[in-house]
């Protein structure tokens, strides 16, 4: 990657459909999920609450891309299975976009946290999103971001893995406030 990618991943880095972040959002709203890998069971999670409300986040008028860390074809075949096959997905191997909204990579130690284990239980075997192999960088946290234009209106950086973003309070952000 040259030094302007690095710079300006948001207009450097494209989507499968050609589009970089700043192009698509020039659209319309977009909701900017970034994922860990696609072993992860809490990317699974959040990938499944997009599916869920994917038809409320449409009727807002707002877009979906994934972003991710490892070969597209890997992310493309999960996305297929959540009902996300047609979405745009961004692949950014070098964490360059990761970077640029302030997602940092947590410690190992940060691993033991019994809230991670329990998360992950949770989500894995009795929310059935099942483990993975670990095929990106199991330290990146994720984060979900409501982009507009290339700018941040509202978002979600997460604490721990296994915290969870609240999809529909970022979604109401769009709304127009009632004017007095």
């Amino acid at each position: 990657m040259t030094e302007s990618q690095a710079s300006d991943p948001q207009s450097t880095l494209r989507s499968t459909t050609g589009q970089s972040l700043n192009e698509l959002s020039a659209e319309r709203p977009i909701l900017v999920a970034f994922l860990r890998h696609s072993g992860c069971t809490f990317c699974r999670e959040l990938l499944g609450d997009l599916a869920q409300r994917r038809k409320q986040i449409e009727a807002a008028g707002i877009g979906i891309v994934l972003v991710h860390l490892e070969r597209d074809a890997d992310v493309a075949e999960l996305a297929a299975r959540y009902g996300l096959a047609d979405v745009p997905r961004i692949a950014d191997r070098e964490q360059h976009l990761y970077e640029a909204f302030e997602l940092r990579r947590m410690s190992p130690v940060e691993m033991l946290n019994p809230a991670v284990w329990l998360g992950g239980f949770r989500t894995a075997i009795l929310k059935r999103h099942g483990f993975g192999r670990i095929k990106g960088d199991v330290l990146q946290m994720p984060g979900v971001f409501l982009v507009k234009n290339g700018e941040i209106l509202a978002g979600y950086r997460h604490k721990t893995p296994a915290s969870s973003c609240d999809i529909g309070r970022l979604i109401a952000s769009t709304e127009k406030k009632p004017t007095a």
